[in-house]
């Protein structure tokens, strides 16, 4: 049965709001569901801190929502704005959405982590409530930036001018760009998670290290944020830079490819470099006399498995002006 291009064009904005309301879901209840579970473990640990710890579950399962909430607003737009019926606009939708879906998931699985070690942390010193709530929030609102990045991808691709353009390669550009966003995102906010969850727990033991422990905590996440920034540098090459028309399959495909290679390729250095973060920071609190061994030690040990994600790098930009 043939259609005709405002139907295809139907058919993918509820594709697309599909994806990403239904991928958008997954990373925020898995966050959610362990700060709430570390939060009835603390209760069990000092009933008589309830209040505090109730209260910081709640402020970090909202934060863990943001990226779901991302995903919801895509997705509406998506389903209740007018679209352009040409043949573009088809791969535009659904790659937006892919974008904002896929990339919601690290993001909620990451603030998880602070907010559920922030409660265990209020269960073991009730008077630093406040100061495990800001360090909390502090953490897990770092971990929603690659989420926003998706977000913003998305919104190019929505609101953007793409029709003056050719449509091949433009459609597997916009595709690229989408999935190099959208995935690259993930590593990074459950990287971060595990470095926010080290901070929330350093502070808990040790109060009086707040200050350097807040301060590793921030730069070992800056430094897992990394990889979601290459993602979404892929992504806006893909989507600004103008393209000559062609036929070519193999053209096409290497644009594809590029947003893979990235996306895929930022997943496993974030999260090595979480690890490391989480284990440097860990210690900044209980042996703060070795703070500047452990920093440097820190940053060495993310550099390395930071070369991974350099290597994608240096092989999308191939596959963008070279291929």
């Amino acid at each position: 049965m043939a259609y005709d291009i405002a139907t295809w064009v139907q058919v993918s904005a509820f594709l697309g709001s599909g994806l990403s309301m239904g991928f958008g879901a997954i990373g925020a209840a898995i966050g959610e569901g362990y700060a709430a579970g570390r939060a009835n473990e603390a209760l069990s640990r000092n009933p008589g801190a309830t209040v505090n710890i109730f209260k910081n579950m709640l402020v970090g399962q909202a934060v863990a929502e943001s990226a779901a909430i991302f995903a919801l607003v895509v997705a509406m737009i998506l389903l209740f704005t007018p679209h352009r019926a040409d043949p573009l606009t088809i791969y535009i939708l659904i790659s937006s959405g892919l974008c904002m879906g896929i990339g919601a998931i690290g993001s909620g699985i990451g603030a998880g982590y602070p907010a559920g070690e922030a409660c265990f942390g209020i269960s073991r010193q009730p008077a630093m409530s406040e100061q495990l709530t800001t360090t909390m929030l502090v953490g897990s609102a770092v971990t929603q930036t690659s989420a926003i990045y998706a977000l913003v991808t998305s919104l190019i691709m929505l609101y953007a001018d793409f029709y003056s353009r050719p449509f091949s390669p433009t459609w597997a550009a916009v595709l690229g760009a989408g999935l190099s966003a959208g995935i690259g995102a993930i590593g990074s906010g459950i990287g971060e998670g595990f470095v926010a969850k080290a901070g929330c727990e350093g502070v808990a033991r040790q109060p009086l290290s707040r200050g350097p422990v807040t301060n590793g905590m921030l730069l070992g996440m800056a430094v897992a944020e990394t990889t979601s920034i290459y993602g979404l540098l892929i992504a806006v090459i893909l989507l600004f830079k103008s393209f000559e028309p062609t036929a070519s399959m193999a053209t096409c495909m290497a644009l594809v490819s590029s947003g893979l290679c990235m996306g895929i390729g930022a997943i496993g250095p974030a999260i090595g470099e979480g690890a490391t973060g989480e284990g440097a920071v860990r210690w900044m609190a209980r042996a703060p006399e070795q703070l500047a061994i452990l920093t440097r030690t820190m940053l060495v040990g993310q550099a390395v498995s930071e070369s991974t994600g350099i290597y994608s790098l240096v092989i999308s930009l191939i596959l963008i002006f070279v291929i």
